[in-house]
């Protein structure tokens, strides 16, 4: 579960069927990505960093009666009730990111050493997502996706992405830009097709966090 940010698909078909497909997210977060490589050049894990909206921000700060003072700065106890506020998930949550080779899902473990911390006015975690089984640099590209099916979350890609500093210089990082426009298109052109009450799963319906997300694809040709 990553608590205050799951939304349930009622809210989507609520927003997008009554006439024009309106669809805004709730939550902004700003994402960042370390690649790990091990000394043999297999992708091993990724460090994952969300820099939350100030408003979400107080929201959680609030709730958890943290920063009474309102000075923007954790006391080390507050800190520790912060850390991992992100990263209790329900089984079977992606993490809101998916890593594929060739289209293929490559599986990740669960989130592991949770940080969390309070930067003027914004929470910034970061957690360790492993993969399941390595895989070497040469088998790529490595297609890198944040975002939330729902898109009741909205991620930009707005922190750094990096590598392990010896395969910097050695890998190629493309920023690809989702087609806004044309994702709302298709979709209204879905929902036009239903009545207002219908169940969008049963009606082969996708949600559309995926196709509104930024696409990182990593390249390392064999040297």
């Amino acid at each position: 579960m990553k608590p205050l940010l799951f939304f349930p698909m009622a809210w989507l078909a609520g927003t997008l069927l009554p006439t024009v497909v309106q669809p805004h997210p709730h939550v902004f977060v700003d994402a960042g990505f370390f690649l790990k490589f091990d000394a043999a050049d297999q992708l091993v894990e990724i460090k994952v960093t969300w820099q939350y909206d100030e408003f979400y921000s107080l929201l959680i700060t609030e709730d958890l009666q943290l920063d009474r003072d309102g000075d923007g700065v954790l006391t080390p106890a507050e800190g520790v009730l912060l850390t991992g506020f992100d990263t209790n998930w329900d089984e079977g949550f992606n993490g809101d990111l998916e890593l594929r080779v060739d289209g293929d899902l490559v599986p990740l473990s669960g989130p592991q050493q949770a940080t969390t911390e309070l930067r003027q006015g914004r929470i910034v975690s970061t957690h360790v997502r492993q993969l399941v089984q390595p895989i070497a640099k040469q088998d790529g590209p490595f297609s890198l996706k944040a975002f939330d099916p729902s898109y009741y979350t909205a991620y930009e890609i707005k922190l750094p992405v990096t590598l392990s500093p010896g395969l910097q210089g050695q890998c190629m990082l493309e920023r690809i830009e989702p087609d806004i426009v044309g994702g709302l298109a298709q979709m209204q052109a879905q929902l036009l097709r239903i009545d207002a009450g219908a169940d969008l799963e049963e009606n082969d319906i996708p949600l559309m966090g995926g196709a509104f997300a930024t696409e990182i694809l990593i390249s390392c040709p064999d040297a």
